[in-house]
């Protein structure tokens, strides 16, 4: 039988099933969203006159759901564009939509009973093919479909997302006992390649992988901390970045999943593995639990109340600060930024294994902390298996996908040393499973099989022995390709069938000579060698723009003519590639700003990942952008507009402005798109996996289908009136104080490149003319001392100074 999922139904239109169907729609699936119809009116209802049977009231559920994904920060939804494609009803007049849905998700209460119920609504309308799945989280995915007809059955599994599912990669699949393996095989090919997820293969235990180690681990770390009498502060402070996870760490995080979700995970999940004896003892420990509860009954519940063990502040002078929980006096106190002499040398060592081994040889608080929670981490891990999974593989994806650490705990077992690391923690109390013990016995040395540095393999507890590990099609990794030429700053590969490939490797892969060296010689050589080039790379971000500190201390040694030519280098690159007589596919995923925005910009066409957060910042620097990005916001946004008889240049030229002007930054691929920074033909890419393979795919398709250049284009300069129309607008924006005097200053600036230099008239004129008075104007504003200010506040503070 052939799957496909066209239109899909969510049942639950709470946080997370109306997040899920945000991101099914994300995908450009058509999505209808059902929930209960209530039982009650509102008093606004009742004085609106309303009834019980009024569509607005049996619909009030699952659209005040809707709304707030809509509304969501951080976003849910792509773009707005994407909105079109969810439609709601409820579960008594719109059921029906189930009949013709290719999947079905369940996200309602974690209530067995009740979804038994549901399950058995959905059995006897759905399709013969159609796929049915629970969101569960800790419901043994079988006890959900006993019972039920034997075609339901093989169509049902759970699908397990991770919140916000937009944002955290781990979909966790489990199948149930009857499940057909091409029912698996497909919701995982969709998952990996619509949805963008990295797929994870479940056992139908407890909890699952993810939330199981995460709550195992986690009751484990509340004990510790308050046995040893850490602060809150202490504690984040030392799990965060410092051991390779997020800057959310420990509290941060249970704040941000909800203390009372945190409490009832936990006491869902201690009955249920009555067997555990590595996490039992603290699931049900008194301290911590009395602290979480006491929290509860206090209302504080981490972010969605404002107050958990973070509270935010305002000062008798007007400044915000996050107070945090004193654990002892269950009050918040003002913050004391807590330092450790182990972090702080920590800091330092880049390679995430060396800066453990270093910590975990250290002596202090912090060192102490991180011995602990490190190798129980290990301890537990290695006593989930064979229960959860065979190999350590699925719960080191669990952990890096669903939970944004670095690496997974066998991951940096691996790179500690699987047998010094066992002495280290059996003498510290935590001794690993006897597997690991057999495993290194038995010449295995290692967690995962390495050839040439790359792995190939992970152990099986089952079949005590290396397992190969299946390659996604999708993925190309360019440590594999053939190196033709490589600088400090960027790399030239050879990607196999004709395409050569840019990589950049400077910190946050800024614009520098380096990359403009191999960017140059890649051009060259794919004009007389390649049949198309790739600008992309495997970093989280594409490019943070241009070097700051070499165009800040340029200009304070007044280098105007190296400040010129630095400009009109990136100006004539990305013309070259704008023009370039073979496909130049530009691959940008994470951040594009300021000039990797505009190198975005050049490209012959763009294959963008989903996740791309792209725009001309450079008015927080106290410039324009100078690279080509003004001149292309023009030739994208006022061009088309006024190849429209009789239009109107301002409208289209206050948009340009104020995108510029405001350092409008997309939050998507798709939000890019209606900005006009990508174009109709670029594509979306949902898995940054799959990124490079990709754009590859494209070079060679465009290839064969006959890639020409596009003929040189005019752009639409307005003239001096709207010149003047600009410059009062700024004034405007100044006099009600939006903007400061010297931001009207570089907004003039902006007004006279956009207006096309004060022209008499309007006129369309050549695309260098524009990138003549660009880069004039980008000089220029380099000369003003409240620009180099703003350049250095940059550096020194990552924040934009207002001056």
């Amino acid at each position: 039988m052939t799957y496909q999922v066209n239109k899909a139904v969510v049942i639950g239109a709470g946080t997370m099933g109306a997040a899920i169907a945000a991101h099914l729609a994300n995908a450009g699936v058509s999505v209808t969203l059902l929930d209960i119809v209530p039982n009650k009116l509102t008093p606004k209802e009742e004085k609106a006159g309303l009834t019980l049977k009024d569509k607005a009231v049996r619909n009030r559920i699952v659209d005040e759901g809707l709304k707030r994904a809509m509304k969501s920060r951080p976003a849910s939804f792509f773009s707005s564009d994407q909105h079109a494609l969810v439609s709601t009803g409820n579960l008594e007049d719109d059921f029906d939509v189930v009949a013709d849905a290719d999947w079905v998700i369940e996200v309602i209460i974690e209530n067995l009973e009740i979804k038994r119920k549901l399950m058995a609504r959905i059995d006897k309308i759905r399709k013969p093919e159609g796929i049915v799945s629970t969101n569960t989280s800790g419901i043994p995915v079988a006890s959900i479909a006993e019972g039920l007809s034997d075609g339901f059955r093989k169509h049902f599994l759970g699908t397990h997302f991770f919140n916000p599912p937009r944002y955290l990669k781990l979909l966790e699949l489990i199948p149930g006992p009857d499940t057909l393996p091409e029912v698996m095989d497909f919701i995982s090919w969709f998952g990996e390649y619509r949805l963008g997820k990295g797929i994870v293969l479940c056992k139908d235990t407890p909890n699952f992988i993810g939330n199981r180690i995460a709550f195992g681990t986690g009751a484990f770390a509340l004990h510790y901390i308050l046995e040893n009498g850490y602060t809150v502060e202490e504690v984040d402070a030392i799990t965060g970045p410092a051991m390779g996870r997020p800057k959310t760490a420990t509290f941060r995080l249970i704040d941000l999943v909800g203390i009372d979700v945190w409490d009832h995970v936990g006491k869902n999940l201690a009955p249920a593995i009555p067997h555990d004896k590595y996490a039992q003892p603290y699931l049900t420990s008194e301290k911590p639990n009395a602290l979480i509860e006491g929290m509860i009954e206090r209302g504080w519940l981490g972010n969605k109340t404002k107050v958990g063990f973070y509270k935010r502040v305002k000062t008798p002078e007007g400044k915000k600060e996050f107070w945090v929980l004193d654990l002892e006096k269950m009050e918040h106190v003002p913050p004391t930024k807590p330092k450790f002499e182990s972090i702080g040398k920590g800091k330092g060592i880049e390679d995430l294994g060396e800066r453990l081994k270093f910590l975990l040889s250290a002596d202090d608080k912090a060192a102490k902390l991180v011995q602990a929670l490190t190798y129980q981490g290990f301890q537990y891990a290695s006593a989930l298996l064979p229960e959860v999974a065979d190999t350590g593989k699925p719960i080191d994806d669990a952990i890096r996908w669903g939970f944004g650490h670095k690496a997974g705990p066998f991951e940096i077992w691996d790179m500690l040393g699987v047998a010094e690391t066992v002495e280290q923690m059996t003498a510290a109390g935590f001794a690993p499973a006897d597997w690991v013990l057999d495993m290194l016995k038995s010449g295995h040395e290692s967690f995962y099989q390495y050839e040439d540095g790359n792995i190939v393999g992970v152990y099986d507890v089952s079949k005590k022995d290396y397992v190969r590990i299946a390659r996604s099609p999708g993925l190309i990794l360019l440590k594999e390709q053939k190196v033709i030429s490589k600088n400090a700053g960027a790399t030239l590969y050879d990607m196999g069938d004709g395409v050569a490939c840019v990589e950049f490797h400077t910190k946050m892969n800024a614009l520098d000579d380096d990359i403009f060296q191999i960017l140059t010689e890649g051009l060259d050589r794919t004009e007389n060698e390649f049949a198309g080039l790739v600008v992309g790379n495997e970093a989280d971000n594409f490019s943070a723009g241009a070097n700051l500190f070499m165009v800040v201390m340029a200009a304070q040694q007044k280098m105007w003519d190296a400040l010129d030519e630095m400009v009109r280098k990136l100006q004539d690159l990305n013309m070259r590639m704008r023009y370039s007589p073979k496909p130049v596919v530009i691959a940008p995923a994470g951040l594009a700003l300021g000039g990797g925005c505009e190198v975005t910009m050049h490209a012959s066409r763009v294959v963008a990942a989903g996740e791309l957060y792209i725009g001309l910042v450079e008015l927080g620097a106290g410039v324009i952008p100078a690279g080509g990005g003004t001149k292309e916001i023009m030739r994208r946004v006022i061009n088309p507009a006024m190849r429209i008889a009789n239009m109107n240049v301002l409208l289209p030229l206050q948009q340009a402005f104020l995108q510029i002007g405001q350092a409008k930054v997309a939050t998507s691929a798709s939000e890019a798109r209606q900005m006009g920074i990508l174009g109709p033909a670029d594509r979306i890419v949902m898995n940054r996996d799959h990124l490079l393979a990709e754009a590859k795919k494209e070079v060679l398709h465009m290839v064969a289908t006959g890639y020409a250049p596009p003929p040189p284009e005019k752009v639409y300069a307005a003239g001096r009136d709207m010149l003047g129309a600009l410059e009062v607008g700024a004034y405007m924006f100044k006099e009600g104080k939006y903007i400061t005097e010297y931001d009207m200053h570089i907004a003039n600036k902006l007004s006279y490149v956009l207006s096309g230099g004060g022209l008499s008239k309007p006129t369309w004129v050549s695309e260098q003319y524009i990138l003549d008075l660009e880069r004039e104007a980008f000089v220029s504003l380099c000369g003003e001392e409240k620009t180099q200010a703003r350049m250095w506040s940059l550096l020194n503070t990552g924040k934009p100074l207002r001056n």
